[in-house]
């Protein structure tokens, strides 16, 4: 796959209730924030770089980041790829959660490899719905049943699309949920 032909989506739209409100996107670790941190590491791969994000939307755009805040508040990560892949301008949309630590650069590759509509990541933490790839044009129709059903789970709407998952073995892409796991990847206090 071209990079003209694939957007990266980070997810990065949520509250961050269990952090205390804290905004997962300007998390630092090693003095860098994870936002930047993901466009940084799969930029270079994708035509472009969205950011699901619902504050501090200049900021984002300071940093050269296109954020598209949710269409429809409040549903969660659905909200978030709804807001993706309507602002995605390619055929495909890799999308990331703005708390994982540790996303393995074949990520994208890997998902690519197996076909159709695309792929969602398991490691051995289990199923990664958000560590996804996407046919733009199935994502933007499953989402679009989604959301006139009422159903905001991103695992519903992915099973509607008969998304294959693609196993990382060996691997753990972890999260930054709560304090603990700051301390644990090394992220700096607030």
């Amino acid at each position: 796959m071209l990079a003209a032909e694939l957007s990266l989506g980070i997810l990065a739209g949520g509250r961050g209730s269990r952090l205390g409100g804290r905004d997962k996107a300007w998390i630092e670790r090693d003095g860098l924030p994870q936002v930047l941190r993901i466009a940084r590491r799969f930029g270079d791969e994708c035509g472009a770089v969205l950011v699901s994000a619902n504050r501090d939307l200049p900021r984002h755009a300071r940093h050269g980041l296109e954020a598209v805040p949710d269409r429809q508040p409040d549903i969660g990560p659905l909200g978030g790829l709804d807001a993706l892949a309507a602002a995605c301008t390619t055929p495909w949309l890799f999308t990331l959660p703005v708390d994982i630590v540790d996303p393995d650069a074949s990520l994208p590759r890997m998902l690519a490899q197996a076909g159709g509509q695309g792929a969602v990541a398991r490691d051995d933490d289990g199923l990664q719905p958000l560590v996804a790839l996407y046919r733009v044009g199935a994502l933007r129709a499953a989402l679009a049943c989604a959301l006139a059903g009422g159903e905001h789970s991103v695992r519903a709407m992915q099973a509607a699309l008969a998304l294959p998952v693609v196993a990382f073995d060996g691997l753990r892409f972890g999260n930054l949920n709560t304090p603990d796991d700051l301390v644990a990847a090394g992220c700096s206090p607030e």
